[in-house]
């Protein structure tokens, strides 16, 4: 066996022994993780560049400067970026968010050199050509009349709106139509000068590299990269609650299912009861056959085609939801039906089996999530994106373990309060 792969075990958890942090004095941040077992390698980052900087007028901004990065740079066009990936069999792709700018690519570890340099290429000298931009709005606006016609995406999308009132989560960052056609190539250019600089980026490798390599690799191409221009992310202000519930109902012709979705705010990734919240969703609609509301709604009543819970806590409070497909004769008995669980769920301690098979759940899902270079290098984003700690997924087990009943019944009784609930459904009616 070789010394790599004996510090490297494929089933060890990562953690501060075998996870390389080094931080940039320009504001990069990198995390390394070995792995011999594979000879690929997976890059994935982020810049703290999102649709939280769009204006209401040019909103979608972010998201369509970050879908253009690799249309063309100072020194690659087009055609020969998507060519010197395929040659090699490599992978590269950026996307924009609320918070952020992520990146993600693969390739063999003896390719890295050439991932990396195309990574900097892209968001360092990017060069928005024109025709590229109009091909990339064309592409955007017909995503944007497909949502239009989506049940899910539009009660989500309306959900948003209702629950987070005069919140920047109220926006869809791909934006609307009208805001698309409004961003012109020069937007796309003045946005990159402002908003794309080293501070607050980061950067996860995981693969068959050494750590000390990839770091001076990274310095080599990214540690003179200066923005005096680049802007701070701003902050979140406070979620503002519902008084009482809000119901809406969209009508969309021709649509022989309707999507209802009832929602709340949820914790934010690091409120103290988001992992006890989790653990509790997992129960709600997730574990086994979609859990309580799976059962309730799907087994028992047979009025579904799809229902589950989720949360989605990030660097503010995501929302905490239930989403079901239906018919539309059957919306109103449905919302009761998810209703009452939500009751019961707010008034009750769940149950001692539910409790141990969700933890046993998460504590064994997670060394597989962990089984891939693709996982291992997501699961060192988030470490760094929440500030998790580079000892949390070893401590991970024990924090589940500690959950009680009742600390979940805690978490759904501070979030999800009955006259917090937005309910939105969309269908034909």
């Amino acid at each position: 066996m070789n010394n790599s792969a004996h510090l490297n075990p494929a089933h060890a958890l990562p953690g501060p022994d075998d996870i390389t942090r080094v931080s940039l004095k320009n504001g990069i941040t990198i995390l390394v993780r070995s792995n011999f077992n594979s000879p690929s390698v997976f890059v994935n980052g982020y810049l703290p560049v999102g649709s939280l900087l769009d204006s209401d007028e040019k909103l979608g901004l972010a998201d369509f400067t970050a879908s253009a990065l690799m249309r063309g740079t100072i020194q690659h066009n087009f055609q020969q970026i998507y060519d010197a990936l395929e040659s090699i069999g490599a992978s590269l792709g950026f996307g924009g968010g609320t918070h952020t700018t992520a990146f993600s690519g693969k390739a063999l570890s003896e390719d890295t050199d050439l991932l990396l340099g195309l990574i900097a290429e892209s968001l360092r000298e990017p060069v928005f050509p024109a025709e590229h931009i109009e091909r990339l709005r064309a592409m955007h606006l017909t995503g944007l009349a497909i949502r239009a016609q989506d049940t899910e995406e539009m009660a989500s999308l309306k959900l948003d709106q209702i629950i987070y009132k005069n919140h920047p989560y109220r926006r869809p960052e791909d934006g609307y139509p009208e805001t698309i056609t409004g961003i012109m190539q020069e937007d796309i250019v003045n946005f990159h000068r402002q908003h794309y600089g080293p501070k607050g980026m980061v950067i996860a490798i995981v693969g068959a590299v050494q750590p000390g390599d990839i770091v001076e690799k990274v310095k080599k191409i990214f540690g003179d990269w200066s923005n005096p221009l680049q802007t701070e992310p701003p902050d979140l202000p406070e979620i503002l609650y519902l008084e009482s519930q809000v119901k809406e109902k969209i009508k969309i012709p021709g649509k022989s299912q309707a999507d209802v979705i009832i929602g709340v705010p949820g914790p934010k990734r690091l409120s103290p009861n988001f992992l006890a919240a989790a653990l509790g969703n997992n129960i709600l609609g997730q574990f086994g056959m979609f859990g309580r509301i799976g059962n309730a709604v799907r087994e028992k009543a047979g009025l579904a085609y799809y229902a589950y819970s989720s949360l989605n806590g990030g660097i503010g409070p995501g929302p905490w939801t239930v989403s079901v497909g239906v018919d539309p004769v059957n919306v109103d008995e449905v919302i009761e039906l998810i209703i009452d669980e939500l009751d019961r769920f707010t008034n009750e301690l769940v149950t001692k089996d539910e409790l141990e098979d969700s933890q046993s759940n998460f504590i064994g899902r997670l060394p597989l999530s962990l089984e891939s270079n693709s996982g291992v290098v997501g699961a060192l984003i988030n470490l760094e994106r929440y500030a998790l700690g580079l000892d949390y997924y070893q401590l991970y087990p024990e924090l589940v373990r500690a959950i009680t009943g009742q600390d979940i019944l805690n978490a759904a009784q501070h979030y999800l309060n009955p006259n917090w609930f937005g309910i939105v459904s969309a269908g034909t009616f």
